[in-house]
């Protein structure tokens, strides 16, 4: 074998343990840079105790980034403690709800300069027949939007 070949074999080689390095060690960087804005906490213990993870993960990477959004749009400074106590979500198949929706569901407690209120929001899932083999993605979906739920209106109640 000629030995240009031998080194392009090896510099391919290297590249691809590089590459496989780089990306283990930014998804696990990424995985505990989860560090919410200034001003506002998401504790998602209870949640975690009560639904289990991946749920709790998603709150908590998708909760703090929602409020922050919320309030810097609404010009709003307030310090914001969130806790999650439950979220559940509805039938994958289909429920009760309007054209088949099904309800999910997220409460806990929020702590807006001081003041402690509890906090509750809904969202409806329309199923759909893709989201039935990608069952965790549109779980994740779900969370999200019912995270975007609840951050709508605790803003609001940090923005009087």
């Amino acid at each position: 074998m000629p030995r240009s070949r031998l080194a392009r074999q090896a510099a391919y080689g290297a590249l691809l343990v590089l590459a496989v390095a780089v990306v283990s060690t930014s998804h696990g960087a990424f995985a505990r840079a989860r560090v919410s804005p200034p001003g506002i906490h998401v504790d998602v213990g209870p949640l975690r105790a009560n639904a289990g993870d991946p749920t709790a993960t998603w709150v908590a990477q998708y909760l703090p980034g929602q409020l922050a959004q919320g309030l810097a749009q609404r010009g709003a400074r307030a310090n914001v403690s969130v806790r999650i106590d439950y979220l559940t979500l509805g039938t994958n198949t289909g429920g009760l709800g309007p054209a088949g929706s099904s309800y999910d569901n997220i409460q806990g407690v929020a702590t807006i300069n001081g003041v402690e209120t509890p906090v509750r929001a809904t969202s409806s899932y329309y199923p759909s027949p893709v989201d039935q083999t990608m069952i965790e993605e549109s779980n994740r979906d779900r969370v999200r939007q019912l995270t975007q739920t609840l951050a709508y209106w605790i803003v609001q109640d940090a923005a009087r």
